[in-house]
C-alpha cells in the first residue's frame, strides 16, 4: 500500500475502473493493480482491455476497504502510469 501511496503523491496513480480503462485504451505505459476483492466481472473487463493494449495486470493482497484507509478512496482498480513505479509496486505488492 505504501508504494501505491507514493504513486499517488507523484501523480502517477489513476483510481477507479472507468479512469483506469481510459488510460489503458490510451496505451499509457504502466500497469494495473486490482484489489483482492474486486468483482469477477470487473476483473474480467480490466483483463480484456489490458490484453488488447499489452498492459500487465496484477492482483494485490489488499482489499478495497484497506485501499480506502491508505489512499482515501474506496476502489478496486488502480492504474500506475509510470513503468518504473509500476515495477516497484510489482516488486513490493503481496499477492
Amino acid at each position: 500500500m505504501s508504494t501505491l501511496c507514493l504513486c499517488r503523491r507523484a501523480s502517477k496513480l489513476v483510481i477507479g475502473f472507468d479512469a483506469s480503462v481510459e488510460e489503458i485504451k490510451k496505451k499509457t505505459v504502466g500497469g494495473v493493480v486490482l484489489a483482492s476483492d474486486v468483482s469477477p466481472k470487473t476483473e474480467k473487463e480490466v483483463l480484456f482491455f489490458a490484453q488488447q493494449s499489452n498492459i500487465e495486470v496484477i492482483k494485490a493482497g489488499f482489499m478495497m476497504d484497506e485501499a480506502k484507509s491508505a489512499i482515501g478512496k474506496r476502489a478496486g482498480v488502480f492504474f500506475v502510469s509510470d513503468e518504473g513505479l509500476f515495477g516497484s509496486v510489482r516488486k513490493h505488492i503481496t499477492i
